[in-house]
């Protein structure tokens, strides 16, 4: 799947997180080992049904070895490129299921971020009304939870909004294009 690259400001965020704030969808889980919850907490979910609304919006993907759906994104003019995942379960909550929508961003430092890196990831987080940063195991991600019954065009957008930030932070962060 190639995008161009856009540039995503908190304000052009703004009309996409009202409209899943006031749709009857609207927020998801990484396949990281570390971030699983307790097997009672994940949906046992139509699989066939979600991958349906991927295929649905044309979004080309693959299934890895822990069900996430994988999705590489490459923007040309940049020679870059940036993963992004839709994770393969969903979560309860209360009488609904959650999905997340993760891009790795870069490895996390060894004793951690710095106290400015960390001030930046979470004002960043503020800034971009949909989703935030997270730390799962060694890996920074960029993290946005959808309703699971949410359709496919929402997912295919929070897709690449995750890489796309995914993309901007680990260029600031490291400055390579590893992930």
């Amino acid at each position: 799947m190639h995008h161009r690259r856009r540039s995503f400001r908190a304000s052009r965020l703004l009309p996409f997180a009202c409209l899943l704030a006031l749709s009857p969808f609207a927020a998801a889980q990484a396949g990281v080992a570390d971030r699983q919850p307790p097997e009672a907490d994940i949906v046992a979910s139509a699989e066939d049904t979600f991958a349906q609304r991927l295929d649905a919006q044309g979004v080309r993907y693959e299934r890895d070895a822990d069900g996430d759906y994988r999705v590489v994104f490459a923007w040309q003019q940049e020679h870059r490129s940036q993963l992004a995942f839709v994770a393969g379960s969903a979560h309860v909550l209360g009488d609904s299921a959650i999905r997340e929508v993760f891009s790795p961003a870069a490895p996390v430092p060894e004793g951690g971020f710095s106290a400015e890196q960390a001030d930046m990831l979470l004002r960043d987080s503020q800034r971009n009304i949909l989703g935030g940063w997270e730390i799962a195991g060694d890996t920074l991600f960029y993290v946005i939870k959808l309703y699971d019954d949410a359709d496919g065009a929402r997912f295919e957008q929070a897709l690449e909004i995750a890489a796309q930030l995914a993309d901007d932070m680990e260029l600031q962060l490291t400055g390579e294009d590893a992930l």
